[in-house]
């Protein structure tokens, strides 16, 4: 996974005797593109992204929420057999992202098997349910498991299956997983949420085809060390937050921009590397879940236009591309899930931008409330910010 403070530079325009920091000018072609894009599709938008739109104030508050593990360091395992993550987690919810590739090329490339098990650590019997479930085809397409990942994960309903665990007896999280062929350089991506009863311990474990996690759990004397690179791994102490607005946006005040996971303005979630009890940075803030809230009005009479794009193109060969999945509330389009984008695999850059949604303004001005779900992509370079643009709703009569 791939994170760095987005680099801009701030443009500035004298409008009405004030100075104003957006001084993007929304072309008429651009307006009707917006408009005549179908959801989730890539729209060009020349020279729009040269300057930097004005900043939307928000707060923040944590949610309550599971127990947060990512599995993220090492990503690529070395070695034909190891734990890759090793955490204990006490009875209650979880949330578990697996994030792990197979990196075997000495003495040669060979397939492997990487899965997630839990432990039963209590005196009593387990009882394990899923909440959420979110498990892909290992593959070498980075991108598609990511935003296919997240997908999964908004649309699940979980599980009314209760697996019991003895006490000291190991399982696998996801069966799937046990099953998976993983070659060389494929990644595995998990994204789960479940509840359990009694303390347990978790593993992610690489190892070989036919031996059960569960087997290979017992005779592996050590875990992996962290080499503190990629975004991390531990059990984090936040995985839900609330973001709204402070202010009312206004479409008259032109075109803002919602930054989040920048490590700047929203700092990266802090925890715990469970093996050697050091602090933990989650950077990028990746599987955590964003609620997010948003108060416009239209005193102009336009509606607001929400995109989003590759700020980090150019960066490194990392941050070629990038792609997304949200949940949006209902504007133009119904309320629901969106891949980002829908119509390609991803969005590589500027003036490439790919349209979330179109709000259309009340007709009587009054206040809306824009609603959005947000998670960090897994495999994109970070931010991904969401741009709102007034768009005049009659470019396209």
């Amino acid at each position: 996974m791939n994170f760095k403070n987005l680099k801009t530079t701030l443009g500035l325009a004298l409008v009405c005797g004030t100075l104003q920091l957006n001084a993007q000018v929304l072309k008429p072609e651009d307006a009707a593109a917006l408009l005549k894009a179908k959801q989730g599709n890539v729209v060009l938008m020349k020279d729009f992204f040269a300057i930097k739109p004005a900043d939307i104030k928000y707060q923040k508050v944590v949610l309550p929420g599971p127990q947060f593990i990512i599995s993220d360091d090492p990503e690529y395992i070395r070695i034909p057999e190891g734990i890759a993550l090793k955490e204990q987690v006490a009875p209650g919810a979880v949330r578990l992202y697996v994030y792990n590739v197979n990196g075997v090329k000495e003495p040669a490339k060979i397939d492997r098997k990487i899965t997630a098990v839990i432990k039963n650590t209590g005196k009593q019997k387990m009882h394990i349910r899923m909440l959420k479930y979110s498990s892909q085809k290992p593959s070498a397409n980075y991108f598609l498991i990511g935003k296919q990942g997240l997908a999964d994960y908004f649309a699940s309903k979980g599980s009314e299956q209760i697996r019991e665990v003895a006490p000291g007896q190991a399982i696998a999280i996801d069966e799937q997983l046990e099953r998976n062929v993983v070659k060389f350089d494929e990644l595995t991506h998990g994204f789960y949420e479940f509840v359990i009863d009694q303390p347990g311990e978790i593993s992610v474990i690489q190892t070989d085809l036919k031996t059960p996690g569960s087997v290979a759990l017992g005779r592996i004397k050590s875990v992996i060390p962290t080499g503190h690179k990629n975004a991390g791994r531990g059990l984090f102490g936040v995985s839900n937050y609330k973001v709204t607005s402070t202010e009312v946006l206004d479409t008259k005040n032109g075109v803002a921009e919602l930054v989040l996971a920048d490590g700047d303005r929203d700092p990266w979630v802090l925890g715990v590397e469970g093996v050697s009890g050091k602090a933990s940075t989650l950077a990028g803030n990746y599987g955590v879940m964003y609620e997010i809230e948003l108060k416009w009005k239209s005193t102009d009479g336009k509606g607001l236009a929400l995109v989003t794009w590759n700020s980090r193109s150019g960066d490194n060969q990392w941050c070629n591309g990038m792609a997304a999945t949200m949940v949006v509330s209902k504007g133009k389009f119904n309320e629901g899930i969106i891949q980002l984008p829908n119509d390609r695999l991803v969005t590589k850059a500027a003036p490439e931008a790919i349209l979330v949604q179109v709000f259309p303004p009340a007709k009587n001005g009054e206040e809306q409330t824009i609603k959005l779900t947000y998670s960090p992509p897994g495999a994109s370079c970070l931010p991904t910010p969401l741009v709102f643009i007034p768009v005049d709703m009659a470019a396209v009569k």
